[in-house]
């Protein structure tokens, strides 16, 4: 067999699979895409969805540890067991209680309670279960398509899928280094599917790199055995809060409190940010205190750890970053890179469009495949007719940019008024 005939086969059979993946799952991969953009600012979302969850002006410091679990403990005084207090984001964000496996969710995978606490006033502003939110309803249907464990493995498998696609498209995409400039020419002169096509590839070749981190690190999120196989580490994937240290002091009338705690922590990284404490749980319970590190890529899940004993104030365990082996560190950077923690601003909005593509890829290529078994008929593009339009387009988005940015500020604080209004008049 010739080598040009074989190259002919080859790419005849990589376009099949190209295809029969889009056909079969390309649409889970466009809502994989959209869910994912929308939740990679669900902090963001969430305060605009529900505008009491701001502090509009902080009022003086902030109310110590203990005084802020009381009061959570004080509006939810039947709920027993460990909570986990995480420290609000900003000066004018919410500090969070979290607490594992309340009673009414207790069954379903992940559906903790989340206690939005007002950090300067102690005032409990709200009281809501993971995936009652819109929100964290729309990552649950990211992260396990709100079926559970079962959900949650397809999304790993659909990870895997997505890496085969980036794959075959890029070696469909390839064209050859003589023809390579060629590719990155759009043919509107040929109709509108073959400039559908065109972008089809140029915003494939673009967003392949970016897809192919987040389909590898959403495939180790959801399969944490293949991290550890490859890396040689264990309890180090996302949630995982290091091997379980419980107290060995006798129980006494003088428990350390958890603004103790934390002055005890700091001892061991006096230089670094409170992310999280969790309290003990019965009498063996113990104090693991998450903290940041200025070297840390993780901002709000830090490895950072110290267990403080609850009866004598004595620092059990201490885990450091620093000290952790090439495999372990790599570990760290999975959940980050994914939702673009690790990035800075500009990167999360190049993982955002990330996401974007992959349904503008399977509209155009699914338009195509319809256009080539004659359900969908070409048109011609005129472009002399539409220019002027896109340019008047074009001059008006500008004009809105600019607008925008001068006025985002009185815009952005009239609809969260606007929804408050909302929210009042409906629970009136």
């Amino acid at each position: 067999m010739q080598l040009p005939e074989l190259r002919s086969i080859q790419r005849a059979t990589w376009l099949k699979v190209h295809l029969y993946l889009a056909l079969s799952v390309g649409f889970l991969f466009a809502l994989m895409g959209l869910t994912g953009s929308l939740s990679m600012y669900r902090v963001e979302l969430d305060e605009l969805l529900n505008p009491q969850l701001i502090i509009e002006q902080p009022q003086g410091s902030t109310q110590s540890l203990d005084k802020i679990m009381a009061a959570v403990q004080a509006a939810h005084p039947t709920r027993y067991g460990a909570w986990t207090l995480e420290m609000p984001r900003n000066t004018h964000s919410m500090a969070t209680a979290w607490f594992d496996k309340p009673t009414e969710t207790f069954f379903e995978l992940y559906a903790p309670l989340m206690v939005s606490v007002n950090p300067y006033t102690c005032e409990v502003v709200a009281s809501r279960f993971w995936g009652q939110t819109a929100t964290t309803w729309l990552l649950d249907l990211h992260t396990q398509l709100k079926l559970d464990r079962l959900g949650w493995n397809t999304v790993g498998l659909l990870g895997l899928l997505l890496l085969t696609s980036c794959g075959t498209g890029l070696y469909l995409w390839w064209p050859g280094l003589k023809a390579l400039p060629q590719t990155f020419k759009l043919r509107h002169q040929s109709g509108m599917m073959w400039l559908a096509f065109d972008l089809h590839r140029l915003i494939g070749l673009f967003s392949a790199p970016p897809l192919i981190v987040l389909a590898f690190t959403g495939l180790l999120l959801s399969y944490p055995i293949i991290l550890e196989t490859l890396v040689g580490t264990s309890g180090m994937e996302h949630g995982e809060t290091g091997r379980t240290i419980t107290s060995t002091a006798i129980p006494n009338n003088h428990p350390t409190s958890l603004s103790a705690a934390w002055f005890v922590a700091q001892s061991a990284f006096p230089k670094a940010e409170l992310r999280r404490v969790t309290t003990p749980a019965g009498d063996t319970g113990i104090y693991r205190i998450n903290i940041r590190q200025a070297c840390e890529v993780n901002h709000r899940h830090p490895y950072t750890t110290v267990w403080v004993d609850r009866w004598s104030g004595q620092i059990k365990e201490v885990r450091n970053p620093n000290t952790f082996s090439t495999g372990e560190t790599f570990s760290t950077w999975v959940w980050p890179l994914h939702t673009g923690e690790a990035l800075s601003a500009t990167g999360r909005l190049a993982w955002f469009f990330s996401g974007i593509s992959l349904f503008v890829l399977y509209v155009s290529g699914l338009l195509r495949w319809l256009c080539k078994i004659g359900k969908v008929q070409d048109r011609a593009v005129n472009l002399a007719a539409i220019k002027p339009k896109l340019l008047r387009l074009k001059t008006r988005l500008l004009e809105l940019i600019a607008l925008v940015i001068k006025h985002a500020p009185i815009a952005y604080a009239q609809t969260r008024a606007w929804i408050s209004k909302a929210i009042v008049g409906r629970s009136g």
